[in-house]
């Protein structure tokens, strides 16, 4: 049941990134994609970063910016920081959205912390990096028109045997 459980999340998170369910971030397409984009310079965006924690878990975590400055086809890089200020290894695992939900399917993820395992040791710190971009068809949405905000937020959560992870935008 354990593993099932576990299974259920790399399934739920590709289905939402294909459907971009639940203010659920794209998957990266490609080198060819980055390499091909044209930045929409005058569609300016602002990204702002949330940070939560479960109360299962006993971490310190944060955005190491509270926002940054975009334009579609750019790409962007944001760090957060986590910190395990106990004196035992604890193993978390997070979850994301993007608000509003319907920019999501725009919002592209290239490298991330989400959806895997993180292990921090007793007192350890930790830089994590989410290295994204929004898509230039972004700029060409008439429902995006008046959309110049969106916010990344991530939750952690302990990872333990026989938990189940909450699915994002399901609570």
């Amino acid at each position: 049941m354990v593993g099932l459980s576990y299974a259920a999340v790399p399934l739920y998170r590709l289905y939402c990134q294909a459907t971009g369910l639940g203010g659920t971030t794209s998957a990266g397409q490609g080198e060819e994609r980055i390499e091909s984009m044209r930045p929409v310079r005058e569609r300016v965006v602002k990204v702002t970063f949330n940070a939560d924690v479960h109360t299962s878990i006993q971490w310190n975590f944060r955005p190491q910016q509270t926002e940054i400055y975009v334009v579609p086809g750019e790409t962007a890089l944001a760090f957060y920081k986590a910190k395990n200020p106990t004196d035992k290894p604890i193993i978390g695992i997070s979850t994301y959205n993007v608000v509003p939900f319907e920019a999501g399917q725009y919002f592209n993820k290239i490298q991330c912390f989400c959806f895997e395992e993180q292990r921090l040791n007793p007192q350890e710190e930790v830089d994590m990096p989410v290295f994204f971009y929004i898509d230039p068809e972004f700029a060409e949405d008439p429902k995006m028109a008046k959309v110049d905000l969106i916010t990344l937020s991530y939750t952690f959560f302990e990872a333990k045997e026989g938990q189940k992870l909450p699915l994002p935008g399901y609570q």
